[in-house]
């Protein structure tokens, strides 16, 4: 399978930009030697606006005129309402039934259509639509033009922190990790180090990448952990980017998720939902290496902020 290269993230980066945050690298937590990278500041609330972006502009124009199509109830789906707003294509987001309505109606908000089906119907809805009504299809990880646009968040390290040499970033269907790996050889090969963060409850792509071959996770397994925006397995293309570029993966536990998202709203004042701090918690369980008093060397991705309220609130109460 072909990888997506350093020259398609470049090129991503300057389909993106006026349309995506330039988002900052901001301090971590207290006491912690990293810097944070808030993909949760996006005007969605998460890197996936740089995929759907991407992945928008290089319609033909006859998709273009036509429309585009997805399945998703969170983030990808906001991502590709408002890209598509933004470049006046239609588009139409097929979305499970029982979907917070609080999603659903940001994606109508965006005037994107909505199309409820049952849960295991999603992709194959996607695809019905797709060839019915001839509209162009954008997965939300498993797309090389989505990969790329991803990769944009490395490439934006690299030029902020010329000293990075360790980037962690959360793992769910492996197309930001892809991404950013293939951003990270932008600079000499092997130098940045990238690191991948998976919940225990959830550690799919661990095992494959353990194994040498893509393993699946039942949903009854990854449904367990809180982290929702990783319970998605990886495809045989990120599979292929990550067992090529990947340097190490970890996984952390639940506990380690909530202290996360605690540390980052009480030390960083960061909104991050539990699958946006992975990253985080890997550093602050001593699961990634840092430098001692450098803290420009190790980035962690914040990748998004969308978390429910309650579950926020639970998560952060102090005492």
């Amino acid at each position: 399978m072909e990888l997506v290269t350093a020259d398609d993230v470049r090129a991503a980066a300057t389909r993106v930009q006026g349309h995506v945050v330039r988002t900052p690298l901001t301090a971590g937590p207290h006491g912690t030697d990293l810097l944070l990278k808030p993909e949760s500041l996006q005007p969605t609330g998460a890197f996936k606006l740089r995929g759907a972006t991407n992945a928008v502009a290089q319609l033909t124009p006859v998709q273009r005129e036509h429309g585009v199509v997805t399945h998703s109830s969170g983030n990808h789906g906001l991502a590709l309402a408002l890209a598509a707003a933004r470049q006046r294509v239609p588009c139409t987001v097929v979305v499970p039934e029982g979907a917070p309505e609080v999603k659903v109606d940001r994606i109508r908000g965006y005037g994107a259509r909505v199309v409820t089906v049952p849960p295991a119907e999603r992709l194959a809805a996607a695809i019905e639509l797709r060839d019915r009504e001839l509209l162009a299809l954008v997965p939300p990880f498993d797309d090389p033009r989505v990969i790329a646009g991803q990769g944009t968040v490395g490439l934006e390290i690299l030029e902020q922190s010329p000293e990075v040499t360790t980037i962690v970033v959360p793992v769910g269907g492996g197309g930001l990790a892809s991404g950013v790996t293939t951003a990270a050889w932008t600079v000499h090969p092997r130098r940045v180090r990238v690191v991948g963060v998976e919940p225990e409850l959830a550690a799919d792509a661990a095992e494959s990448l353990r194994e040498g071959r893509l393993v699946a996770w039942e949903p009854e397994r990854t449904h367990r952990t809180m982290a929702d925006g990783v319970r998605v397995g990886l495809s045989e293309r990120t599979f292929a980017h990550l067992a090529a570029r990947l340097d190490e993966i970890v996984t952390v536990s639940e506990d380690e998720i909530a202290g996360a998202v605690s540390a980052l709203a009480h030390g960083a004042r960061l909104v991050a939902e539990p699958s946006g701090a992975l990253a985080t918690a890997a550093v602050l369980a001593g699961k990634v290496e840092t430098v001692p008093g450098r803290p420009e060397a190790t980035v962690a991705v914040v990748s998004g902020g969308n978390v429910d309220p309650a579950l926020f609130t639970r998560l952060t109460a102090v005492g």
